[in-house]
């Protein structure tokens, strides 16, 4: 067994707990907060020119610098390849809705990578009407995951379950674990699509909004981590964060996301 490096996320204070949770009322959403976008074509691109405007570059270059690394004047971030649609846990999926499908669509994401090798994700929603970046989270996860799971299923859905950080892929009548938290879950060889619903109405289903839980005010029912450190850096966008429940900030707090056997 080795450890997975800790990776950190760049998120938001306060709105966290309940945006990762993928779990987070839409209709609660405050007026031009995200909505969890649709993966066209014309959105993919505008989500990446929102990730390489210069504006992003210049936030991108203080994050990179943020521990002293590298100079923000030395950064240098470009943004490679084309955006990738992020999947999560669908809150319909957890309520046991006829039809609903495992995951939906949280954001779109663009790799950004620095001069010195630092990767980071650019996480890109629609907000008052135009495509804005809400967060950025270190390293590559979403992309790696995603590449993952084309080999694992072919042609399948990657989608993550933020309450535990688990990744995993769907395709037909099956859900395959991706990392180690998955495993954890679901076992190696993974589950049937009607196996892992149980799993999550059993696990989440009396904390999905309009619950008790939710009404005590606990976020869906699950706390974030706890912060490992914090910077603050300015961002541009108006709104931040995943789903609706990140709107509002204005500065990110540095994250460190748990280290994980892998």
């Amino acid at each position: 067994m080795t450890v997975r490096t800790a990776r950190r996320c760049a998120a938001l204070a306060g709105a966290l707990a309940a945006a990762v949770l993928g779990l987070a009322p839409q209709a609660s959403a405050a007026p031009g907060a995200p909505q969890p976008p649709a993966a066209t074509a014309a959105n993919l691109a505008a989500a990446h020119d929102a990730a390489a405007a210069p504006g992003t570059l210049a936030t991108l270059s203080r994050f990179f610098s943020r521990e002293g690394r590298i100079s923000v004047a030395g950064a240098r971030p470009e943004v490679r390849g084309a955006a990738l649609a992020v999947h999560y846990l669908s809150p319909d999926f957890v309520a046991g809705r006829a039809g609903a499908p495992v995951a939906r669509v949280e954001f779109l994401a663009s790799k950004a990578v620095a001069a010195d090798g630092q990767l980071a994700s650019l996480w890109t929603a629609p907000v008052a009407g135009r495509w804005q970046v809400v967060n950025i989270a270190t390293g590559d996860d979403e992309f790696r995951y995603a590449a993952q799971g084309a080999k694992a299923l072919p042609g399948g859905t990657v989608f993550r379950e933020p309450q535990i950080d688990a990744w995993y892929v769907t395709k037909g009548t099956r859900v395959v674990p991706l990392d180690a938290d998955a495993v954890r879950a679901v076992g190696a060889r993974g589950v049937s699509v009607a196996a892992y619903g149980a799993r999550v109405r059993t696990a989440y289903g009396d904390k999905l909004p309009g619950s008790a839980y939710a009404r005590a005010g606990k976020a869906g029912g699950y706390a974030a981590p706890e912060p490992a450190g914090s910077s603050s850096l300015p961002l541009a966008a108006s709104a931040t964060g995943v789903a609706a429940a990140l709107a509002g900030a204005g500065a990110f707090v540095l994250r460190r996301r748990r280290a994980t056997a892998a």
